[in-house]
């Protein structure tokens, strides 16, 4: 899934000369807590709601009055994306800056953005947990062939695979979660622990209540 794929598009924008009441008012109307400032074609800043609750907080050492202009307050060091970039990529980024959307340029001009949500709502997508399914979580050996014989075991029983997610567990394993089209959920994951698959979800025993 690339950037593309989840980016809202047109992005709602504003100019720096807007002021910040008519900034937060946009984003009340248009349910969204980020702006991107453009002068012209080009993105010259960001605002969101947290930078406007504080730009005009009477506990601000200096608080800004509403008819301000966004220019004051919005931030200038900006981190984008581009539509090709895959999402991990995105997310990845906004984890370690610490920001809550990425403005989404093709070629120096702005086309989108993503945020936080749009991420939460390619997850879902990624897992297929919007469909009907049930989850199993395996540990497999971190050896070439151990994920294809998983697959093989459900595909000689019918089931399809909605979705793969892999990560590792320890220096020799990996923990494999997959979304399949069966609710008989519990019944596949005996089948697997008598092929000697380490299933780690469903448990063996249902959770005491």
């Amino acid at each position: 899934m690339l950037v593309r794929d989840i980016m809202r598009s047109p992005a709602v924008v504003i100019t720096p000369d807007t002021t910040l009441q008519d900034a937060y008012r946009t984003m009340r109307e248009k349910g969204i807590r980020h702006l991107p400032v453009v002068e012209g074609d080009v993105l010259v800043g960001v605002i969101t709601d947290r930078d406007l609750r504080l730009a005009t907080s009477a506990l601000a050492p200096a608080p800004f009055p509403p008819g301000s202009q966004v220019s004051a307050a919005m931030s200038r060091t900006l981190q984008t994306a581009d539509p090709l970039d895959p999402v991990e990529d995105a997310a990845r980024i906004m984890r370690a800056r610490k920001i809550g959307c990425l403005p989404i340029l093709d070629e120096g001009r702005l086309i989108g953005i993503i945020t936080g949500l749009d991420l939460l709502d390619a997850l879902i997508r990624m897992t297929g947990v919007d469909k009907p399914s049930g989850r199993l979580e395996v540990r497999l050996p971190d050896h070439p062939g151990e994920l294809a014989r998983l697959t093989s075991f459900l595909s000689h029983r019918d089931l399809n695979v909605h979705s793969i997610l892999t990560y590792p567990d320890s220096p020799d394993s990996v923990r494999t979660v997959l979304r399949v089209g069966s609710i008989e959920i519990r019944l596949i994951a005996q089948e697997l622990r008598r092929a000697q698959f380490e299933v780690l979800w469903p448990p063996e025993s249902p959770c005491p209540r």
